[in-house]
C-alpha cells in the first residue's frame, strides 16, 4: 500500500517537544518528501498540532515512531491517501 499523504491529530506537551524536535524526526522519515505542522489548539499543559505528511510511499510505522520518540502523542489519522496518485477530497454539496 503506497501511503502518498497522511494527516494527525498529534499532542505535544506545552514546552517540550519542540515543533522543531518533531519535524526533525518526521524530516528522516523513509517516503516523506515534505510535511507541515500547524497548531490547532493550546490549553495550559499541551499543544494539539495537524501533521500532513506528503510523499510516494511513507512508511507509516517508521512516521508515527518519529513523533512519539519525540514525547508527542498521535491520536488518530484524519486523513489518508494512497494509491498511485493524490486524490483531493472534494465536498459533497446538498
Amino acid at each position: 500500500m503506497k501511503i502518498r499523504r497522511i494527516t494527525l491529530d498529534v499532542d505535544k506537551g506545552f514546552s517540550e517537544p519542540t515543533i522543531i524536535d518533531i519535524a526533525k524526526g518526521i524530516d528522516s522519515v523513509t517516503g516523506v518528501s515534505a510535511f507541515n505542522i500547524s497548531i490547532n489548539e493550546i490549553d495550559m499543559e499541551t499543544v494539539g498540532m495537524i501533521i500532513t505528511a506528503e510523499g510516494e510511499d511513507i512508511d507509516y510505522s517508521s512516521l508515527i515512531k518519529a513523533i512519539e520518540s519525540t514525547g508527542a502523542v498521535v491520536h488518530s489519522i484524519d486523513e489518508l491517501v494512497v494509491g498511485d496518485h493524490i486524490v483531493n477530497f472534494v465536498e459533497r454539496k446538498r
